[in-house]
């Protein structure tokens, strides 16, 4: 097997990727990525993506209308069998209708709604079946660390069935970069937590689910993937945009038809 990897920071990626069985890889430190993501289709390969730093919507697309359903991108907490289990019972009707979906993380990068709102926006999105965006409300601060980048935010997001999802980013010295969400429904709720367990409130426990190895194995397999595909990117994307809009502009944003 062929596998594409476009990062920032390949390196990261490919390391685990090589010590699969079978596996050729191919890595790129670009995100200039039409072109190889066109030719790792055209020739067979699938393409895993990390979600672009800095990117305009038609860049994004031109690499999701490339890559076709060979396009994967990486958004580990979709991954493992806790999310499995949480999706499963959501979807069974385990917490009746779904109203709310409340999120936290916190990481060591700036510009935390790009850096850090997408992966709380994957969970969002694959609970809710890719259900469109209808509204998106931000506020962020950059007084946390006196750069132009910001180092919170809160974020709102309406979607279309009426369903709410709301997500506080911040920047932390030590911060994971695991996100953590509570999905409500009208008879219950239910918690899902991507961060290991800390001892003394600062040192990881041994042992759980390893996701970014996870997400490798889903990747290289011939099962469902669970995490975002190129259309689930672009509602991503799309949120984030609005989001800064409605940061800098201080007004709700709507969102197009579809998302």
């Amino acid at each position: 097997m062929k596998v594409a990897i476009l990062s920032s920071t390949p390196g990261h990626h490919a390391k685990a990727v090589r010590g699969l069985p079978d596996v050729e890889v191919v890595a790129a430190e670009t995100w200039d990525a039409v072109e190889p993501v066109r030719r790792a289709a055209e020739a067979g390969a699938r393409v895993l993506c990390e979600y672009p730093s800095a990117a305009k919507e038609a860049d994004l697309k031109a690499v999701v209308d490339a890559g076709g359903d060979r396009l994967a991108f990486a958004s580990p907490a979709c991954h493992g069998e806790a999310f499995a289990v949480v999706r499963r019972g959501i979807a069974g009707g385990g917490i009746g209708e779904l109203t709310t979906v409340l999120g936290s993380v916190t990481t060591r990068a700036d510009a935390v709604l790009g850096a850090a709102a997408p992966y709380l926006l994957d969970l969002a999105d694959a609970v809710l079946g890719g259900e469109p965006a209808q509204q998106v409300y931000a506020q962020t601060n950059t007084i946390l660390n006196g750069r132009n980048a910001e180092s919170a935010a809160v974020l709102t997001v309406r979607y279309r069935s009426g369903k709410v999802a709301s997500f506080d980013c911040r920047r932390s010295a030590s911060g994971t970069g695991r996100p953590a969400v509570t999905f409500i429904g009208d008879k219950a709720s239910v918690q899902y937590d991507a961060g290991p367990r800390l001892l003394d409130g600062e040192r990881p426990e041994l042992g759980g689910e390893d996701l970014n190895a996870l997400l490798l194995k889903d990747f290289v397999g011939s099962g469902e993937w669970p995490g975002p595909d190129g259309q689930a990117a672009l509602r991503t994307f799309r949120i984030i945009q609005a989001a800064y809009e409605s940061a800098h502009t201080g007004q709700p944003v709507d969102l197009p038809p579809g998302g």
